[in-house]
């Protein structure tokens, strides 16, 4: 029988993987792999080092930064968003609250409508690029977009919200979101290579996103140069792994907070998943999982109390990530399942996730 080394090689060989690989199990590393380039230009190799953009996973943290901030009572759950948006976004429903925005139930148009978006390697920015350099710059890709439903109605994946929470937390702390992020998630989880990283001026460390496995076409043209609540983190697998244990044993937010964070708020079919807030939710089991796919970034993190498993595929390539996170799937869980951890659609206008689970 071979090996999980082995099964992760040969699907990293046959699919032209980039990336990093780690499995943790019962306590231990299982598997730490790295694969391909992190600067193709240069042949710079990735390392279980590299830092890689994190895409949509950047939503688990949004939503950990505003539960830090419900915790010290500066924001509530039934907080409106109109108290601390004042006259801008004037098109958001005036009843849409904190709770809708990090369940994706806040009915608010959203910036980049899915709906509407051709394919992800397109430039599909509204704005250009390099205007989006800070949460507040994000003001004017999010006003103009009509309410699409009654706030708490209905379910519907949002990238607008998350920047609106972004806004949120920073007219209540009045601090930039990229130093909430660092201060009440990534130290007392002990991340030491998480972090909001400018597109245009990346360290040596930070691998560069690739628009497919095989072109030298970069995705910096392609994504806000530098990211806000909802996507653009850039951070590694050890990092990862660290936040999964830091968050379950109360270093980030009480036990109470997470309880209510993965209390699942919506059903999600389409998925064959449930929702919490900011974070995925296994259809029929407790597992927790945070993903993300952009032009240049995919990747998964997965977290299974119950069975003790934790792992995480990071690739810089648009696709890459997913044969590695079905195999993963499929080898550690085959009797949860794995139907929800790749599903077919988008995710989110820049973050789209694989169009299959099977393979």
């Amino acid at each position: 029988m071979r090996t999980l080394e082995q099964l992760v090689d040969e699907r990293a060989a046959t699919t032209g993987f980039s990336g990093v690989v780690r499995v943790d199990r019962g306590g231990e590393t299982v598997l730490a792999a790295a694969y391909g380039l992190a600067d193709r230009a240069h042949g710079l190799p990735v390392t279980l080092d590299t830092q890689f953009g994190t895409a949509s996973m950047t939503k688990g943290f949004t939503a950990l930064v505003v539960l830090r901030l419900i915790e010290g009572g500066v924001l509530q759950l039934d907080t409106a968003a109109r108290t601390l948006l004042g006259a801008d976004l004037p098109l958001v429903d005036n009843g849409v609250t904190v709770e809708h925005l990090l369940a994706h139930r806040s009915g608010i148009g959203d910036y980049l409508n899915e709906g509407t978006l051709g394919d992800f390697t397109d430039y599909v920015m509204p704005v250009p690029v390099h205007r989006l350099a800070s949460t507040k710059d994000y003001l004017i890709a999010l006003d103009g977009h009509p309410q699409e439903s009654p706030p708490g109605e209905a379910f519907r994946y949002n990238n607008a919200g998350f920047v609106v929470l972004a806004v949120l937390a920073e007219r209540v702390t009045g601090r930039a979101f990229a130093d909430l992020v660092d201060s009440l998630v990534c130290v007392p989880a002990g991340l030491h290579d998480s972090a909001f990283l400018r597109s245009d001026e990346l360290p040596g460390r930070a691998a560069i996103g690739y628009l497919t496995a095989d072109s030298p076409r970069t995705n910096v043209l392609h994504l806000p140069v530098l990211g806000s609540g909802d996507g653009g983190l850039y951070s590694t697998a050890a990092d990862l792994h660290r936040f999964w244990t830091a968050l379950y044993a109360g270093h980030v937010v009480t036990p109470a907070a997470v309880a209510e964070m993965t209390r699942p708020r919506s059903d999600w079919p389409e998925e064959d998943r449930r929702y919490g807030l900011g974070i995925h939710l296994h259809a029929t089991t407790d597992a927790v999982f945070l993903e993300g796919m952009d032009a240049g970034v995919s990747c998964a993190s997965h977290h299974d109390s119950a069975a003790g498993v934790t792992f995480t595929v990071l690739s810089n390539t648009t696709r890459g990530a997913w044969p590695l996170v079905s195999l993963l799937a499929r080898t550690l869980q085959p009797a949860r399942g794995s139907s929800d951890v790749a599903s077919s659609g988008r995710d989110h206008g820049r973050d789209q996730r694989p169009p299959t689970v099977g393979g």
